[in-house]
């Protein structure tokens, strides 16, 4: 099963973080600057790796170029909802 996300990504952070909210958006701060991708890349990493699963399990479905992105997370979707709830700080 997967659960679908909207993330905000903040570009050029001091330090890579995930948590908080920006609306109904998971805030996922990264180093990486919004240069060819690399900023979405080290966001949906960060994602990956805040959740606990791998890299090839969290998927962009939309906003490749914006700030504010919709992502699609594989995996056991009652954890998936907990561990996203501790994250938003709810």
């Amino acid at each position: 099963m997967a659960i679908k996300v909207a993330i905000r990504v903040g570009p050029g952070a001091s330090r890579t973080k995930v948590g908080g909210v920006h609306g109904d958006a998971l805030v996922v701060k990264v180093a990486a600057r919004a240069v060819e991708g690399k900023a979405t890349e080290a966001a949906l990493e960060a994602v990956a790796k805040a959740l606990g699963v791998r890299r090839r399990d969290v998927r962009l479905l939309s906003g490749a170029t914006s700030r504010e992105k919709l992502i699609e997370i594989e995996g056991d979707v009652t954890l998936l909802t907990q561990k996203l709830g501790r994250l938003r700080g709810s």
